[in-house]
């Protein structure tokens, strides 16, 4: 069984959504969080697109952008102090 480049794109991307998910885990400002599952998000709809389901990629970027954006209102309209 031979590797295609698509497959090797797919296992790239796949490697790049456990660090973004580490990398959530693991981030103290909420807007970095934020700003990486954005980018999480993208990269999810793009390996449903390698996957041939655009019905499902079409819903995740949809998804994901409302939820990305709904964070960020809510982070911005909180009082942030520092301490």
């Amino acid at each position: 069984m031979e590797f295609t480049a698509v497959d090797y794109g797919t296992m790239v991307m796949l490697l790049i959504l456990v660090a973004a998910s580490l990398a959530m885990y693991f981030i103290k400002d909420l807007i970095h969080a934020v700003i990486v599952y954005g980018a999480y998000t993208l990269i999810m709809a793009l390996v449903w697109l390698q996957m041939n389901t655009p019905d499902i990629a079409i819903t995740e970027a949809a998804a994901g952008i409302g939820m990305t954006v709904l964070m960020m209102v809510v982070i911005y309209r909180t009082n942030r102090r520092e301490e």
